[in-house]
Order: C-alpha cells, then sequence, then structure tokens
C-alpha cells in the first residue's frame, strides 16, 4: 500500500525546510494555505472482498464523487465534474458482477438508486456505460470504510475517515494493468494543518508544493517546486524542482448561468461568460499556434433534456451564439415522461459561438451570452401539483487546439467522457477552465399532474444551503514525478 498527500500552495507560496520537523515517522510544520490532496494506492488482494468484486469485475471503472458545496481549488488541480456521483464502468467478463453492481454500489455508498447497467446507464462509446446522480454526502461511505479498514481500537484511522465530510471530491479509478485501487480526496484551498504520520506496512510520501515558473518552462507546460519527504526514510524534506505539459489550466475568466423566466416547459438556460481565455485566439497574428475555443458541458438528470434535433439547426444555433451540438448521450427519448424512464438522464456538449470581439466591446465589459434550450419531461403527480428538480451547474471549458508547429501535450485527455473526448479533442489539445460560484442546480419547477402546465421555481446559480460549485469536464494530465493531476 502506498500513501501520497500533497500541499499544493498558489504561485509565490513556499514554506521553509526549517519550520518542518521529520522524526519517527511523523512530519510536522505550521498552518499553510493549500490545497490537499491525500491519494492511496491499494492493491486488488488487500481490499476488502466486496470493493474487490466490483473492481476486479470490470474491464474499467471510474468513480468521483463532487460535493454541493462551493470550494476552490488551485493550479494544477482544477478539473472538476457537476456536484454528485458520477460513475463509468466497462464491464469485465464476470457478468454477475455487472448485475450486481448497483447493490454493491449501494452498499458502499448509500442512496444509489439505479438497478443494473442495462436499465439505469447509458452508453458512452463500445461497451461502456454512464451513470450520474445527485448524492450529498460521503456519511455513508465514511461508515462503510470505517467498518472495513479500521480496526475497533484504531481512532487515528476513524479520525481521518471523519475527515472526507469536509471534502470537495472523492476519486475511486482502479488500474487493471497495475491490479491497483488509486483512491484520492481533496480538500479545498483553506489553511491546512502541515501534519502527517505513516503507518504499518505502508510508504508515506508528502509534498510542500508550489506552482513555479521558471525561465526553462515551456508555454504548455506547468512548473512545481516544493519540499518532498518520505516518512520512515529521510530525516529531512528534500527540495525539488520539475515541470510537465499539463492539458489543464484557469482559463482567468468567469461565467454565470441561470434559467430565464418564465421558465414553462421549455426553459432556457443562458450562460454569461467574459470574453477573456489562455491563451488568446488572434486570427491577425500569423505565428499563432493555437486557437481557443469555449464549450458547454451539461449534466442533465432523467427530468430535462436537450432536443439533439432542434440543436442541429445551423440557423437556429447561431441566434443564440451556439456552434454545434459536439456530444449527447444517446438515445434521449424526447417523448417519455419522467417516472416512465430507467436511464439515469443524459450529458451534452455544446461548442459555444463568441460574437465578433467589436460587438462585444460595443455591449461594455466583453460580456457575452449563450442561450441553451431545453426541455422538461412531465412527472408523476404531487401533492400541490407541483414538483422540483435540481439541475447540476454547468461547466465551462475552453478547449485550446494546436495548429502546425504548435507543442501541447500528446497524451490524450483520458478521463473525460469518451464521447466528449473523441467529438473535441482527440488526442491533442489543452483545455481551460473557470469555476465560478453557485448553485449545485438551478431549480425549475414542473407541474406533476398529468399534463400540466410547467412554472420556474428558481434559477441556475442560485446559492443553495451551503452553496455548491461548478462542474467541469474532468481531464488528465501528462505524467509527472510526484502526479499531481493524475485523472483530475
Amino acid at each position: 500500500m502506498r500513501e501520497r498527500i500533497s500541499f499544493v500552495q498558489k504561485l509565490g507560496d513556499s514554506l521553509e525546510p526549517s519550520a518542518l520537523t521529520v522524526n519517527d515517522g511523523v512530519i510536522k510544520g505550521p498552518e499553510v494555505h493549500a490545497v490537499r490532496e491525500d491519494r492511496l494506492t491499494i492493491a486488488a488482494n488487500e481490499l476488502p472482498s466486496e470493493l474487490r468484486t466490483l473492481v476486479t469485475g470490470a474491464q474499467d471503472l471510474h468513480i468521483r464523487w463532487v460535493s454541493t458545496a462551493a470550494y476552490e481549488t488551485v493550479s494544477p488541480l482544477l478539473a472538476r465534474l457537476p456536484p454528485g456521483f458520477h460513475l463509468f464502468f466497462t464491464p469485465g467478463r464476470n457478468h454477475a458482477v455487472t448485475k450486481g453492481l448497483c447493490s454493491i454500489l449501494g452498499n458502499i455508498f448509500g442512496d444509489i438508486s439505479c438497478t443494473t447497467p442495462d436499465e439505469s446507464f447509458t452508453v458512452v462509446g463500445e461497451e461502456r456505460f454512464q451513470y450520474f446522480q445527485e448524492l450529498d454526502s460521503l456519511s455513508h461511505f465514511i461508515q462503510y470504510a470505517k467498518g472495513q479498514l479500521c480496526g475497533a481500537t484504531d481512532a487515528s484511522c476513524s479520525a481521518r475517515l471523519d475527515t472526507l465530510s469536509t471534502a470537495g471530491t472523492l476519486d475511486m479509478s482502479y488500474d487493471i494493468g497495475e491490479r491497483v485501487l488509486r483512491v484520492t480526496a481533496l480538500w479545498p484551498y483553506q489553511r491546512q494543518q502541515v501534519h502527517a504520520t505513516s503507518r504499518p506496512n505502508t510508504r508515506t510520501e508528502v509534498g510542500i508544493l508550489s506552482t513555479d515558473k521558471p525561465k526553462t518552462l515551456e508555454a504548455h507546460e506547468i512548473g512545481i517546486s516544493g519540499l518532498l519527504t518520505v516518512l520512515g526514510q529521510d530525516s529531512k524534506p528534500s527540495p525539488t524542482m520539475f515541470s510537465f505539459g499539463s492539458r489543464h489550466r484557469d482559463a482567468e475568466s468567469a461565467f454565470s448561468a441561470r434559467f430565464l423566466a418564465p421558465t414553462g416547459l421549455h426553459p432556457t438556460l443562458q450562460l454569461r461568460l467574459t470574453a477573456d481565455g489562455p491563451p488568446p485566439s488572434s486570427s491577425d497574428d500569423e505565428d499563432a499556434t493555437t486557437t481557443c475555443t469555449p464549450y458547454a458541458y451539461l449534466t442533465l438528470p432523467r427530468t430535462i433534456f436537450a432536443d439533439k434535433y432542434q440543436l442541429s439547426d445551423p440557423l437556429f444555433l447561431a441566434s443564440k451564439n451556439l456552434t454545434a451540438l459536439r456530444h449527447t448521450t444517446q438515445p434521449v427519448d424526447l417523448e417519455a415522461p419522467a417516472y416512465v424512464m430507467t436511464q439515469w438522464g443524459s450529458s451534452v456538449l455544446l461548442e459555444l459561438s463568441p460574437p465578433p470581439a467589436q460587438e462585444r466591446r460595443k455591449g461594455g465589459g466583453g460580456e457575452w451570452t449563450a442561450s441553451i434550450p431545453l426541455h422538461l419531461r412531465y412527472l408523476a403527480p404531487a401533492p400541490g401539483g407541483y414538483s422540483t428538480i435540481a439541475v447540476p451547474y454547468p461547466g465551462r471549458v475552453l478547449g485550446v487546439r494546436a495548429r502546425a508547429g504548435g507543442r501541447v501535450p500528446a497524451e490524450p485527455v483520458r478521463e473525460a467522457p469518451p464521447g466528449v473526448r473523441r467529438a473535441v479533442w482527440g488526442g491533442h489539445g489543452v483545455l481551460a477552465r473557470r469555476a465560478e460560484a453557485g448553485g449545485s442546480g438551478g431549480v425549475a419547477g414542473e407541474r406533476g399532474q398529468g399534463a400540466g402546465a410547467g412554472r420556474g421555481q428558481g434559477r441556475v446559480g442560485e446559492r443553495g444551503d451551503g452553496g455548491s460549485c461548478v462542474g467541469w469536464v474532468r481531464v488528465g494530465c501528462v505524467e509527472d514525478r510526484w502526479g499531481l493531476g493524475q485523472g483530475g
């Protein structure tokens, strides 16, 4: 078993080695403003039997939970998905595991409402499935992990698992080649106490790191510097500096989203965006090696959907500042009411079409809007005639393509949904993204009594209880020496 603990600070922040003490497998230091990421790499034969059955019975398995609470992160740990429970799954040869997948997930995570992959999941490529649902907390997973991983008298194990209640994300990814499960938790950018203790039979590495900009850094790379320590092996931290090609950057721009009122049965989701984005696209620069294209990624529950036929009309798209529908879940039933649907919903990727720069400047501030037409399904009858649905906040992505002579990491985008990956970026390009605090979903109400008219009850972008975060298409990056950003 291997453990890697990273404290990642912002550019310009650092910690002197003299501020740290390393003794008897323990590292201690002051509080720092940082994102904390803990990654545990567990061999398949070390896993609890139920979890081992789940991961080894799959050809490919990725799970990510994202908190509904707003949180801040730092480069290069920028990739996000909409709040909730996400699963990407490729079945293996053990059909019994596939059939019982939802039951196992329920035992581990609690209120997972799927039945079987064939009924509840959507297909995103050959034999690969996607599933999403709202999941407000990791409370059930924490209790499950305590029972499976902590001894009856191991108070430190239980206390550490309790800290997952404040995590921003939890990621579980099985590597079938190495036969290991990587479990990664991330805590938001805030004051973090530098403290870690090694455990028996576990190699524990601790890094206190920050982004850096050495003179040798190339345009497509991110630099990292800081201190590394292997607990139980090193007597003091060792300085380090390295760089790696990264596919995800901070766009240093902002966006917001809301449903236009009145919503009705056919609500319009309006995105308001700033004009900035790295690197700037310039048709006047003959030496420019990159172009930027904005995209919006939507995760839609079964209660609401996008009509791919409506989004195939070029003139209609142009009127909404949209270019093209680049990906949508297949198939999407355009007529069925929500109460007869078994699939979780659909995902949509739209290429946006910014107005010309001169037109944006006339509007003042460089802001512009894009409108995405959506459609509510009829819901089951409800007391009072109305039901409230939640829609996860959308993600904005800038896809950066390299022209001839341009250099970007050659490794494919590994963790975006396969249909999205093939439709837009293939194996080339950089994704830049900006998170704007908002709601875990807009809320659109729909009359639940037969075929009654819909009525808006809120908007995307409203902060609900505790707030929430914007979601982003999850992407990977080129392997680096420390492993920052791998798989997200």
